[in-house]
């Protein structure tokens, strides 16, 4: 008997009533296993027995055609495609009961349970290699949950998986997760629309992954974000990844997928303004190499975010060819930090050699700026910045920043607060702990950027300007070292000064519209 036929005999025996012209071209129609499509009946038994049988065969496509299927946890096999036709639904049961329990993980106090746990998903896979899911369906997830309840919580969750193809289907809410890939290896996205409540695609601890061609919208959360957490019980470097040809969002939930572009929402749950950005970081115990992002629209949403809190080194970074508009906290937004959320004996970990080019920036949230900020004793190194433009919204005075409570933290509009007094307005806090984001520092002093606790720092043809006049100066260095600014233009309103220097050593200036050529070895305060 050959291997073809012991396939097919072992496919009859888990369903006798097929035929064999049935299983020819390893294509397994999930209506064939009795799916109905109907959009009330339960299907996830039909399509769990349609995977069984391509398993048994050694593997195949399970095909759905148009129709609405409702269904819980649906179990990948290696060597497996789910195949979307255009017009299918794959619709998430409202019945807990629906979903695998979430397997234990001894490891989970390191991160949220959402990241913790994988088989109380929609559809999951762990140990698997040869996977895709292909095809112009629509993953609608509005019954997935943030988990820890019961029932399902993400929309599609891998584990230990290699070689793994996601393509051209569609996420609508897709509960805490989109996609969570977690200790995944060769991992191709490409042509994806994911619209949802919570992350888009979150990449934990991968190496070798390509997303291209896909837009992520997610006002409350991160679009697309690396992380490396303890999930798998040890630190993973996430490596070797490139995002390019892309669109990251912060519109209304449902208004990508339905092409109105809605911006009626102002704030995610945080109080912030709407998220929908790329990110780096925030669990970060596992190392971050060889990270590319280029050729990537950023509308309505929070801007680009590397951060290290957890122990990881940050390095060989290259993010190139970005437009943003409408930006609601930093641009740009660099975090060295000492939350630690890892085992104990974890060192603070690093950002080094990170090139960020060719970004343009319009109306930018004015609080902020762009921040790079190590903490004492752990500088950021080797930054280099180079052709970008930022104009912010502006507005702002340095008396207000001056007037702010020194623990503000997480606010949506600084509001004057009468009665407080003064206090040095360079004097921001560090927050060497808390959680990352550009609002825990309060309303910073530099309305352009902000850089601190900082080393080998490049600043080239970059220009900083605001819509409306900002009475702060356009950028404050404190606590740096080796600071080069080559053709930098700033606007700045009468009697402001551009830059703001605060124990730095080493900084050259040169081409700049704003102040004269100049090089400081050494000064503890100094406006220019």
């Amino acid at each position: 008997m050959t291997r073809r036929w012991a396939a097919g005999w072992a496919v009859l025996a888990l369903a006798p009533w097929l035929l064999p012209e049935q299983l020819r071209g390893g294509v397994f129609d999930v209506k064939t296993f009795g799916a109905k499509g109907d959009g009330k009946t339960p299907d996830r038994g039909a399509i769990n027995k349609a995977i069984d049988a391509a398993a048994a065969a050694g593997g195949g496509t399970v095909y759905f055609p148009a129709g609405t299927y409702v269904t819980g946890s649906i179990r990948l096999r290696s060597n497996l495609t789910l195949q979307f036709e255009p017009g299918c639904t794959l619709e998430a049961s409202a019945d807990p009961a629906a979903y695998d329990a979430a397997e234990p993980n001894q490891w989970d106090k390191f991160q949220d349970f959402g990241h913790s746990h994988f088989h109380n998903s929609l559809i999951w896979g762990e140990g698997l290699e040869n996977v895709s899911i292909v095809g112009g369906g629509l993953i609608g997830g509005k019954a997935l949950t943030r988990g820890g309840g019961g029932g399902g919580d993400k929309a599609i969750a891998l584990k230990l998986c290699r070689k793994v193809t996601l393509r051209d289907f569609s996420i609508l809410t897709g509960g805490h997760f989109g996609i969570l890939a977690t200790g995944v290896d060769n991992l191709t996205i490409d042509n994806l629309t994911i619209d949802t409540n919570r992350d888009g695609i979150d990449l934990d601890s991968c190496r070798n992954v390509r997303i291209s061609n896909s837009s992520v919208n997610a006002p409350n959360d991160d679009a697309i974000v690396l992380k490396g957490t303890h999930a798998l019980g040890f630190a993973r470097a996430t490596e070797n990844v490139t995002i390019t040809n892309s669109l990251v969002s912060g519109y209304d939930i449902g208004s990508l997928v339905d092409g109105s572009y809605k911006r009626t929402v102002k704030q995610a749950p945080d109080r912030d303004g709407p998220t929908g950005r790329i990110k780096i970081g925030t669990e970060s115990e596992g190392d971050f190499r060889n990270i590319t992002i280029s050729n990537v629209v950023f509308d309505r949403s929070r801007g680009l975010a590397l951060e290290s809190v957890d122990g990881a080194h940050i390095e060989d970074v290259a993010i190139s060819n970005i437009t943003m508009r409408e930006v609601s906290n930093a641009p740009i937004f660099l975090r060295l930090g000492s939350r630690m959320r890892a085992p104990e004996g974890t060192a603070v970990g690093s950002i080094r050699r990170v090139n960020i080019s060719n970004l343009v920036v319009y109306d930018a949230d004015p609080r902020y700026g762009s921040i790079l900020s190590g903490i004492p004793g752990h500088d950021i190194e080797d930054v280099k910045l180079s052709d970008i433009r930022i104009l912010y919204r502006g507005g702002l005075t340095l008396d207000q920043v001056a007037r702010q409570p020194a623990d503000l933290v997480n606010t949506f509009f600084f509001r004057a607060t009468g009665g407080v007094p003064p206090r040095e307005p360079y004097a921001t806090p560090e927050r060497e702990k808390e959680y990352p984001e550009p609002s825990m520092f309060g309303m910073l002093p530099a309305y352009g950027f902000f850089i601190r606790h900082a080393q080998g720092i490049e600043l080239n043809n970059v220009e900083v300007g605001f819509l409306k006049e900002d009475r702060r100066p356009a950028f404050v260095l404190d606590s740096v070292k080796a600071a080069d600014f080559q053709h930098v233009k700033a606007q700045k309103a009468a009697g402001v000064p551009a830059f703001v220097l605060l124990n730095v050593e080493d900084f050259s200036v040169h081409g700049s519209h704003s102040v004269p050529d100049a090089h400081l070895d050494k000064v503890v305060r100094q406006e220019m």
